[in-house]
Protein backbone atom coordinates (compact mmCIF):
# COMPACT_ATOMS: atom_id res chain seq x y z
CA UNK A 1 0.00 0.00 0.00
CA UNK A 2 1.87 3.06 -1.05
CA UNK A 3 -0.43 6.61 -0.45
CA UNK A 4 0.96 8.81 -3.89
CA UNK A 5 -0.18 12.47 -4.75
CA UNK A 6 0.99 14.56 -7.76
CA UNK A 7 3.03 17.73 -6.38
CA UNK A 8 3.76 20.74 -8.58
CA UNK A 9 7.01 21.99 -8.58
CA UNK A 10 9.10 22.87 -5.30
CA UNK A 11 9.30 26.58 -4.90
CA UNK A 12 12.13 26.42 -2.05
CA UNK A 13 11.66 30.25 -1.38
CA UNK A 14 8.21 30.58 -1.36
CA UNK A 15 7.77 27.92 0.75
CA UNK A 16 9.98 28.98 3.49
CA UNK A 17 8.23 32.36 2.75
CA UNK A 18 3.94 31.15 2.43
CA UNK A 19 4.38 27.87 4.51
CA UNK A 20 6.67 28.30 6.60
CA UNK A 21 6.66 31.78 7.69
CA UNK A 22 10.37 32.60 7.36
CA UNK A 23 11.19 29.33 9.37
CA UNK A 24 13.41 26.54 7.66
CA UNK A 25 11.95 23.21 7.83
CA UNK A 26 15.09 20.22 7.66
CA UNK A 27 14.07 16.61 7.16
CA UNK A 28 16.29 14.60 8.56
CA UNK A 29 15.57 11.47 6.49
CA UNK A 30 17.47 8.19 5.29
CA UNK A 31 17.38 4.28 5.81
CA UNK A 32 16.18 3.16 9.21
CA UNK A 33 18.55 2.87 11.84
CA UNK A 34 21.15 5.19 10.45
CA UNK A 35 21.41 7.34 13.48
CA UNK A 36 18.46 10.04 12.73
CA UNK A 37 16.32 10.34 16.21
CA UNK A 38 20.06 10.18 17.97
CA UNK A 39 21.28 13.69 15.12
CA UNK A 40 18.07 15.09 16.41
CA UNK A 41 18.24 14.92 20.22
CA UNK A 42 22.38 15.49 20.13
CA UNK A 43 21.06 18.83 18.02
CA UNK A 44 18.56 19.82 20.96
CA UNK A 45 20.75 19.06 24.13
CA UNK A 46 23.12 21.05 22.34
CA UNK A 47 21.67 23.85 20.25
CA UNK A 48 18.33 24.29 21.86
CA UNK A 49 18.42 23.64 25.23
CA UNK A 50 21.47 25.40 26.62
CA UNK A 51 19.22 28.52 25.54
CA UNK A 52 16.21 27.74 27.56
CA UNK A 53 16.22 29.54 30.47
CA UNK A 54 11.88 28.07 31.46
CA UNK A 55 12.34 25.49 33.62
CA UNK A 56 8.95 23.78 32.24
CA UNK A 57 9.35 24.81 28.63
CA UNK A 58 12.79 22.92 28.79
CA UNK A 59 11.03 19.66 30.31
CA UNK A 60 8.40 19.81 27.81
CA UNK A 61 11.41 19.94 25.07
CA UNK A 62 13.44 17.08 26.74
CA UNK A 63 10.48 14.93 26.59
CA UNK A 64 9.50 15.77 23.32
CA UNK A 65 12.76 14.60 21.99
CA UNK A 66 12.58 11.31 19.81
CA UNK A 67 14.00 8.28 21.11
CA UNK A 68 17.17 6.31 20.21
CA UNK A 69 19.03 3.28 20.56
CA UNK A 70 21.44 1.11 19.77
CA UNK A 71 21.03 -2.32 17.63
CA UNK A 72 18.47 -3.24 15.19
CA UNK A 73 15.25 -2.12 16.35
CA UNK A 74 13.62 0.36 14.78
CA UNK A 75 12.91 3.03 17.31
CA UNK A 76 10.75 6.02 15.49
CA UNK A 77 7.14 4.91 14.68
CA UNK A 78 6.12 8.60 12.67
CA UNK A 79 6.94 11.73 11.67
CA UNK A 80 7.84 14.30 14.66
CA UNK A 81 8.44 18.00 14.62
CA UNK A 82 11.44 18.94 16.68
CA UNK A 83 11.47 21.73 18.74
CA UNK A 84 7.72 22.79 18.96
CA UNK A 85 8.48 26.21 18.05
CA UNK A 86 11.51 26.80 15.58
CA UNK A 87 14.84 27.16 17.14
CA UNK A 88 17.33 30.40 16.09
CA UNK A 89 21.07 29.09 15.26
CA UNK A 90 23.73 30.65 13.96
CA UNK A 91 24.71 29.77 10.84
CA UNK A 92 28.35 31.52 9.86
CA UNK A 93 27.59 35.31 10.30
CA UNK A 94 24.08 35.05 9.95
CA UNK A 95 20.97 33.61 11.76
CA UNK A 96 18.65 31.04 10.80
CA UNK A 97 14.96 29.81 12.49
CA UNK A 98 14.98 25.27 12.12
CA UNK A 99 12.68 23.00 12.94
CA UNK A 100 13.94 19.43 12.41
CA UNK A 101 11.32 16.65 11.10
CA UNK A 102 11.88 13.15 11.87
CA UNK A 103 10.79 10.00 10.21
CA UNK A 104 11.12 6.02 10.25
CA UNK A 105 13.17 6.42 7.15
CA UNK A 106 13.07 3.68 4.33
CA UNK A 107 13.47 0.02 5.23
CA UNK A 108 16.38 -2.12 5.01
CA UNK A 109 17.32 -5.60 5.17
CA UNK A 110 18.61 -7.23 8.53
CA UNK A 111 16.21 -4.45 10.79
CA UNK A 112 13.97 -5.56 13.60
CA UNK A 113 10.60 -4.25 14.30
CA UNK A 114 8.47 -4.85 11.48
CA UNK A 115 7.18 -7.93 12.92
CA UNK A 116 5.52 -9.15 15.61
CA UNK A 117 4.68 -12.94 16.01
CA UNK A 118 6.02 -13.69 12.96
CA UNK A 119 3.35 -11.57 11.11
CA UNK A 120 3.47 -8.04 10.12
CA UNK A 121 3.01 -4.98 13.24
CA UNK A 122 0.10 -3.42 12.45
CA UNK A 123 0.40 0.53 13.32
CA UNK A 124 -2.45 3.12 13.83
CA UNK A 125 -1.76 6.76 11.50
CA UNK A 126 -3.06 9.60 11.30
CA UNK A 127 -3.78 9.25 7.26
CA UNK A 128 -5.82 6.23 7.60
CA UNK A 129 -8.95 5.21 9.52
CA UNK A 130 -8.06 1.43 10.10
CA UNK A 131 -4.61 0.00 11.11
CA UNK A 132 -1.98 -0.38 8.64
CA UNK A 133 1.61 -2.38 8.52
CA UNK A 134 4.39 -0.85 9.81
CA UNK A 135 5.89 -1.08 6.64
CA UNK A 136 3.49 0.40 4.89
CA UNK A 137 3.67 3.09 7.61
CA UNK A 138 7.34 3.58 7.37
CA UNK A 139 7.19 4.19 3.74
CA UNK A 140 4.23 7.22 3.92
CA UNK A 141 5.55 8.87 6.71
CA UNK A 142 9.37 8.70 5.51
CA UNK A 143 7.84 10.16 1.97
CA UNK A 144 5.69 12.78 3.59
CA UNK A 145 8.68 14.39 5.28
CA UNK A 146 10.34 14.37 2.57
CA UNK A 147 7.46 15.51 -0.03
CA UNK A 148 5.63 17.65 2.21
CA UNK A 149 7.21 18.34 5.39
CA UNK A 150 10.54 19.74 4.76
CA UNK A 151 12.16 22.93 3.08
CA UNK A 152 15.56 20.63 2.77
CA UNK A 153 16.57 17.52 3.36
CA UNK A 154 19.46 15.89 5.59
CA UNK A 155 19.98 12.62 4.44
CA UNK A 156 21.32 10.65 6.79
CA UNK A 157 23.52 7.46 6.26
CA UNK A 158 26.01 5.39 7.82
CA UNK A 159 29.48 3.20 6.62
CA UNK A 160 27.96 0.61 8.86
CA UNK A 161 30.07 1.10 12.22
CA UNK A 162 27.09 2.43 14.30
CA UNK A 163 25.12 -1.26 14.36
CA UNK A 164 26.43 -4.38 13.17
CA UNK A 165 24.23 -4.11 10.12
CA UNK A 166 26.47 -3.68 6.68
CA UNK A 167 27.05 -0.68 4.64
CA UNK A 168 25.80 -2.28 1.81
CA UNK A 169 22.19 -2.85 3.47
CA UNK A 170 22.11 0.73 3.37
CA UNK A 171 22.82 1.84 -0.33
CA UNK A 172 19.59 1.57 -2.04
CA UNK A 173 17.44 2.97 0.80
CA UNK A 174 20.07 5.84 0.68
CA UNK A 175 19.50 6.42 -3.20
CA UNK A 176 15.99 5.85 -3.03
CA UNK A 177 16.23 9.15 -0.72
CA UNK A 178 18.70 11.06 -2.52
CA UNK A 179 16.63 10.58 -5.82
CA UNK A 180 13.70 11.80 -4.80
CA UNK A 181 14.77 14.99 -2.53
CA UNK A 182 16.22 15.45 -6.22
CA UNK A 183 13.43 15.12 -8.33
CA UNK A 184 11.97 17.27 -5.95
CA UNK A 185 14.02 19.73 -6.35
CA UNK A 186 14.89 20.05 -3.20
CA UNK A 187 18.60 21.01 -1.72
CA UNK A 188 19.89 18.42 0.22
CA UNK A 189 23.43 17.41 2.17
CA UNK A 190 23.93 14.33 3.57
CA UNK A 191 25.48 13.23 6.82
CA UNK A 192 27.41 10.03 6.91
CA UNK A 193 27.13 8.63 10.50
CA UNK A 194 30.44 6.26 11.74
CA UNK A 195 31.43 5.45 15.01
CA UNK A 196 35.27 6.06 13.12
CA UNK A 197 34.61 9.91 11.29
CA UNK A 198 38.33 10.26 10.49
CA UNK A 199 39.46 7.13 9.72
CA UNK A 200 41.11 7.09 5.79
CA UNK A 201 38.25 4.60 5.11
CA UNK A 202 35.49 6.36 6.32
CA UNK A 203 37.19 9.55 4.56
CA UNK A 204 37.12 7.32 1.12
CA UNK A 205 33.51 6.92 1.53
CA UNK A 206 32.78 10.16 2.11
CA UNK A 207 34.68 11.69 -1.38
CA UNK A 208 33.18 8.76 -3.11
CA UNK A 209 29.03 9.75 -2.00
CA UNK A 210 30.25 13.48 -2.48
CA UNK A 211 31.32 12.90 -6.36
CA UNK A 212 28.33 10.47 -6.77
CA UNK A 213 25.43 12.92 -5.07
CA UNK A 214 27.11 16.26 -6.16
CA UNK A 215 25.98 17.16 -2.72
CA UNK A 216 27.99 17.91 0.38
CA UNK A 217 29.17 14.97 2.42
CA UNK A 218 29.68 15.50 6.33
CA UNK A 219 31.38 12.62 8.36
CA UNK A 220 30.97 12.69 12.11
CA UNK A 221 29.60 10.42 15.01
CA UNK A 222 25.77 11.85 15.18
CA UNK A 223 26.13 11.23 19.73
CA UNK A 224 29.17 13.01 19.82
CA UNK A 225 28.90 16.00 17.79
CA UNK A 226 29.79 19.23 19.55
CA UNK A 227 27.93 22.50 18.87
CA UNK A 228 30.79 23.79 16.29
CA UNK A 229 30.10 20.55 14.54
CA UNK A 230 26.59 21.26 14.30
CA UNK A 231 27.21 24.64 12.84
CA UNK A 232 29.26 23.38 10.47
CA UNK A 233 26.94 21.12 9.38
CA UNK A 234 24.12 23.64 8.83
CA UNK A 235 26.25 26.31 6.92
CA UNK A 236 26.95 22.79 4.52
CA UNK A 237 22.99 22.05 4.24
CA UNK A 238 22.10 25.69 3.92
CA UNK A 239 25.00 26.43 1.35
CA UNK A 240 22.75 23.94 -0.45
CA UNK A 241 19.82 26.29 -1.54
CA UNK A 242 19.62 27.08 -5.00
CA UNK A 243 21.02 31.09 -5.97
CA UNK A 244 18.11 33.00 -6.86
CA UNK A 245 20.56 36.21 -7.45
CA UNK A 246 23.88 37.41 -6.72
CA UNK A 247 24.30 41.07 -5.62
CA UNK A 248 27.90 42.15 -6.64
CA UNK A 249 28.31 45.67 -4.88
CA UNK A 250 30.81 48.08 -6.87
CA UNK A 251 32.16 51.42 -6.28
CA UNK A 252 29.30 53.51 -6.37
CA UNK A 253 30.42 56.34 -9.22
CA UNK A 254 30.08 53.27 -11.48
CA UNK A 255 26.76 53.90 -11.38
CA UNK A 256 27.11 57.02 -13.21
CA UNK A 257 28.78 55.17 -16.15
CA UNK A 258 26.70 55.11 -19.56
CA UNK A 259 24.70 51.57 -19.68
CA UNK A 260 27.08 51.11 -23.18
CA UNK A 261 30.43 52.15 -20.90
CA UNK A 262 33.41 49.55 -21.91
CA UNK A 263 34.01 48.78 -18.18
CA UNK A 264 30.39 48.03 -17.52
CA UNK A 265 30.39 45.48 -20.55
CA UNK A 266 33.34 44.12 -19.67
CA UNK A 267 32.01 43.10 -15.37
CA UNK A 268 28.93 42.10 -17.35
CA UNK A 269 30.55 39.82 -19.57
CA UNK A 270 32.29 38.32 -16.29
CA UNK A 271 28.74 38.11 -14.79
CA UNK A 272 27.48 35.94 -17.57
CA UNK A 273 30.29 33.84 -17.18
CA UNK A 274 29.38 33.09 -14.32
CA UNK A 275 26.21 32.57 -13.73
CA UNK A 276 25.61 30.58 -17.10
CA UNK A 277 24.59 27.15 -15.32
CA UNK A 278 22.33 26.92 -12.22
CA UNK A 279 24.03 27.48 -9.18
CA UNK A 280 23.91 27.16 -5.13
CA UNK A 281 24.62 29.26 -2.47
CA UNK A 282 27.77 27.79 -1.74
CA UNK A 283 29.23 28.46 -5.48
CA UNK A 284 30.62 31.69 -5.06
CA UNK A 285 34.01 30.28 -5.82
CA UNK A 286 32.38 30.32 -9.31
CA UNK A 287 32.34 34.26 -9.23
CA UNK A 288 35.00 34.32 -8.01
CA UNK A 289 36.95 31.78 -10.54
CA UNK A 290 35.29 33.95 -13.23
CA UNK A 291 36.34 37.30 -11.91
CA UNK A 292 39.78 36.38 -11.44
CA UNK A 293 40.98 37.27 -14.94
CA UNK A 294 39.33 40.65 -14.96
CA UNK A 295 42.26 43.17 -15.53
CA UNK A 296 39.38 45.86 -13.98
CA UNK A 297 38.96 44.25 -10.66
CA UNK A 298 40.51 42.59 -7.16
CA UNK A 299 39.83 39.62 -5.73
CA UNK A 300 36.55 39.44 -5.17
CA UNK A 301 34.80 39.22 -1.05
CA UNK A 302 31.90 38.09 0.36
CA UNK A 303 29.41 40.20 1.59
CA UNK A 304 25.89 40.10 3.53
CA UNK A 305 23.62 36.77 1.99
CA UNK A 306 20.37 35.96 2.78
CA UNK A 307 19.74 32.12 3.00
CA UNK A 308 16.08 32.64 3.29
CA UNK A 309 15.61 34.25 0.30
CA UNK A 310 18.81 32.85 -2.00
CA UNK A 311 20.69 36.01 -2.36
CA UNK A 312 24.34 35.86 -2.37
CA UNK A 313 25.82 38.77 -1.43
CA UNK A 314 29.67 39.47 -2.90
CA UNK A 315 31.52 42.97 -3.43
CA UNK A 316 34.06 43.86 -6.39
CA UNK A 317 36.71 46.26 -5.44
CA UNK A 318 38.21 47.21 -8.61
CA UNK A 319 42.03 47.79 -9.45
CA UNK A 320 43.41 51.39 -7.87
CA UNK A 321 43.55 53.70 -10.58
CA UNK A 322 40.90 53.17 -12.63
CA UNK A 323 38.66 55.84 -11.45
CA UNK A 324 41.18 58.35 -12.34
CA UNK A 325 41.53 56.95 -15.93
CA UNK A 326 37.56 56.64 -16.54
CA UNK A 327 37.11 60.05 -15.11
CA UNK A 328 39.21 61.41 -17.21
CA UNK A 329 38.51 60.08 -20.57
CA UNK A 330 34.72 61.02 -19.17
CA UNK A 331 35.87 64.83 -18.73
CA UNK A 332 38.50 64.72 -21.98
CA UNK A 333 41.30 65.57 -19.72
CA UNK A 334 44.41 62.95 -18.47
CA UNK A 335 44.90 62.56 -14.68
CA UNK A 336 47.92 62.09 -12.86
CA UNK A 337 46.97 60.83 -9.76
CA UNK A 338 44.87 62.11 -6.87
CA UNK A 339 47.09 65.47 -6.03
CA UNK A 340 46.61 66.31 -9.76
CA UNK A 341 42.22 65.58 -9.39
CA UNK A 342 42.57 68.06 -6.45
CA UNK A 343 43.99 70.43 -8.49
CA UNK A 344 41.96 70.23 -11.25
CA UNK A 345 38.80 69.77 -9.50
CA UNK A 346 39.84 73.40 -7.62
CA UNK A 347 39.64 74.99 -10.98
CA UNK A 348 36.92 73.37 -12.83
CA UNK A 349 34.76 74.40 -9.52
CA UNK A 350 36.40 77.88 -9.78
CA UNK A 351 35.85 77.67 -13.41
CA UNK A 352 31.85 76.44 -12.88
CA UNK A 353 31.67 79.18 -10.29
CA UNK A 354 31.75 81.71 -13.08
CA UNK A 355 30.05 79.94 -15.61
CA UNK A 356 27.28 79.49 -13.74
CA UNK A 357 27.13 83.30 -13.07
CA UNK A 358 26.81 83.75 -17.03
CA UNK A 359 24.89 80.76 -18.05
CA UNK A 360 21.48 82.89 -18.46
CA UNK A 361 22.81 85.41 -19.93
CA UNK A 362 24.55 82.91 -22.77
CA UNK A 363 21.04 80.95 -23.02
CA UNK A 364 19.44 84.51 -23.42
CA UNK A 365 21.75 85.33 -26.13
CA UNK A 366 20.90 82.08 -28.40
CA UNK A 367 17.34 82.33 -27.75
CA UNK A 368 16.97 86.41 -28.17
CA UNK A 369 20.34 87.61 -29.17
CA UNK A 370 21.05 89.92 -26.20
CA UNK A 371 21.79 88.69 -23.02
CA UNK A 372 22.58 90.65 -19.68
CA UNK A 373 24.82 89.25 -16.11
CA UNK A 374 23.86 90.61 -13.54
CA UNK A 375 25.88 92.11 -10.85
CA UNK A 376 26.64 90.02 -7.64
CA UNK A 377 26.18 91.55 -4.30
CA UNK A 378 30.28 91.33 -3.68
CA UNK A 379 30.30 93.82 -7.21
CA UNK A 380 28.91 96.04 -5.56
CA UNK A 381 30.52 99.57 -4.78
CA UNK A 382 28.97 101.68 -2.06
CA UNK A 383 29.50 105.18 -2.08
CA UNK A 384 29.90 107.34 1.35
CA UNK A 385 26.28 108.34 2.33
CA UNK A 386 25.77 111.99 1.25
CA UNK A 387 22.99 114.57 2.43
CA UNK A 388 20.78 116.63 0.05
CA UNK A 389 18.27 118.65 0.48
CA UNK A 390 15.06 119.11 -1.13
CA UNK A 391 13.26 122.51 -0.61
CA UNK A 392 12.94 123.24 2.85
CA UNK A 393 13.41 119.18 3.48
CA UNK A 394 16.42 117.06 3.92
CA UNK A 395 17.93 113.44 3.00
CA UNK A 396 20.80 110.91 2.99
CA UNK A 397 21.82 109.90 -0.39
CA UNK A 398 22.80 106.22 -0.74
CA UNK A 399 24.68 105.27 -4.16
CA UNK A 400 25.91 102.13 -5.19
CA UNK A 401 27.89 101.18 -7.93
CA UNK A 402 28.32 98.19 -10.58
CA UNK A 403 29.59 96.41 -13.59
CA UNK A 404 27.46 94.54 -15.34
CA UNK A 405 27.82 92.13 -18.50
CA UNK A 406 26.13 92.52 -21.75
CA UNK A 407 26.29 89.74 -24.47
CA UNK A 408 25.50 90.48 -27.69
CA UNK A 409 24.99 87.82 -30.64
CA UNK A 410 26.12 89.80 -33.96
CA UNK A 411 26.53 87.98 -37.14
CA UNK A 412 29.57 87.43 -38.90
CA UNK A 413 29.81 86.84 -42.49
CA UNK A 414 33.57 85.97 -44.19
CA UNK A 415 34.02 84.40 -47.97
CA UNK A 416 36.70 82.65 -49.25
CA UNK A 417 37.35 83.00 -53.25
CA UNK A 418 40.02 80.87 -54.59
CA UNK A 419 41.09 81.29 -58.22
CA UNK A 420 41.71 77.71 -59.22
CA UNK A 421 41.77 78.40 -63.31
CA UNK A 422 39.48 77.85 -66.82
CA UNK A 423 35.35 78.31 -65.88
CA UNK A 424 35.50 74.76 -67.07
CA UNK A 425 38.20 73.76 -63.82
CA UNK A 426 36.35 75.70 -61.86
CA UNK A 427 32.52 74.14 -62.45
CA UNK A 428 34.67 70.81 -61.88
CA UNK A 429 35.95 71.83 -58.65
CA UNK A 430 32.03 73.04 -57.85
CA UNK A 431 31.02 69.61 -58.64
CA UNK A 432 33.52 68.39 -56.70
CA UNK A 433 32.88 70.30 -53.34
CA UNK A 434 28.85 69.65 -53.64
CA UNK A 435 29.58 65.42 -54.21
CA UNK A 436 31.89 66.28 -50.63
CA UNK A 437 29.37 68.51 -49.39
CA UNK A 438 26.67 65.29 -49.70
CA UNK A 439 28.45 62.63 -48.73
CA UNK A 440 29.81 64.10 -45.91
CA UNK A 441 29.34 67.44 -44.82
CA UNK A 442 31.99 68.23 -42.17
CA UNK A 443 34.56 66.89 -44.83
CA UNK A 444 34.65 69.81 -46.83
CA UNK A 445 36.17 71.95 -44.00
CA UNK A 446 39.33 69.71 -45.07
CA UNK A 447 39.39 70.44 -48.37
CA UNK A 448 42.80 71.95 -49.18
CA UNK A 449 42.97 75.18 -50.75
CA UNK A 450 46.88 76.35 -51.27
CA UNK A 451 48.56 74.53 -48.59
CA UNK A 452 45.46 75.42 -46.38
CA UNK A 453 42.21 73.61 -45.32
CA UNK A 454 38.60 75.48 -45.41
CA UNK A 455 38.44 75.86 -42.07
CA UNK A 456 41.62 77.75 -41.33
CA UNK A 457 40.98 80.14 -44.38
CA UNK A 458 37.43 80.83 -43.00
CA UNK A 459 38.30 81.14 -39.43
CA UNK A 460 41.37 83.55 -40.31
CA UNK A 461 38.30 85.27 -42.38
CA UNK A 462 36.61 85.61 -39.13
CA UNK A 463 38.60 86.56 -36.84
CA UNK A 464 40.02 89.59 -38.80
CA UNK A 465 36.58 90.82 -39.24
CA UNK A 466 36.15 90.44 -35.38
CA UNK A 467 40.02 92.26 -34.77
CA UNK A 468 38.86 95.36 -37.28
CA UNK A 469 36.61 96.79 -35.05
CA UNK A 470 38.77 99.97 -33.16
CA UNK A 471 39.36 100.53 -29.69
CA UNK A 472 37.39 104.09 -30.16
CA UNK A 473 34.64 102.50 -31.43
CA UNK A 474 34.19 99.81 -28.82
CA UNK A 475 34.46 102.34 -25.90
CA UNK A 476 31.93 104.41 -27.28
CA UNK A 477 29.71 101.12 -27.58
CA UNK A 478 30.26 101.00 -24.28
CA UNK A 479 29.37 104.42 -23.12
CA UNK A 480 26.25 104.01 -24.94
CA UNK A 481 24.97 100.76 -23.05
CA UNK A 482 25.85 102.70 -19.84
CA UNK A 483 23.63 105.48 -20.59
CA UNK A 484 21.00 103.59 -21.70
CA UNK A 485 21.17 101.16 -18.71
CA UNK A 486 21.47 104.07 -16.22
CA UNK A 487 19.35 107.15 -18.30
CA UNK A 488 17.18 105.30 -20.13
CA UNK A 489 17.10 104.76 -24.21
CA UNK A 490 14.15 106.70 -25.31
CA UNK A 491 15.90 109.58 -26.78
CA UNK A 492 18.82 107.10 -28.39
CA UNK A 493 19.19 108.03 -32.08
CA UNK A 494 21.16 104.97 -33.75
CA UNK A 495 22.43 106.07 -37.27
CA UNK A 496 24.41 102.89 -39.28
CA UNK A 497 25.96 103.62 -42.23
Amino acid sequence: MEAKEQTAPFDLYRDIADRTGGDIYIGVVGPVRTGKSTFIARFMEQMVLPLQNDAHKRARTVDALPVSGSGRTIMTTQPKFVPDEAAEVSVGDSQARVRLVDCVGYLVKGVLGTQENDVPRMVHTPWFDEDIPFEDAAEIGTRKVIADHSTLGLVVTTDGTITDIPRTAYVEAEERVVRELAQLGKPYAVLLNSAAPKSAETQRLRDALEAKYDAPVIAMDAKAMEPQDIQGLLQQLLLAFPLREARIALADWVQALDDDHWLLASLFEHMRAAGSRPLRMRDSAVFAQAFADCEYAETLQPAASSLSEGVLGLELPLKEGLFNRILGEECGTEIHGDAHLLTLLKELVAAKTEYDRVADALESVRQTGYGLVTPALSDLTLQDPEIVRQGNRFGVRLKASASSLHLIKTDITTEVTPVVGTEQQSEEFVRYLLAEFENDPQKIWNTNFFGKSLHEMVREGLNNKLSQMPGDTQEKVQEMLTKIVNEGGGGMICILL
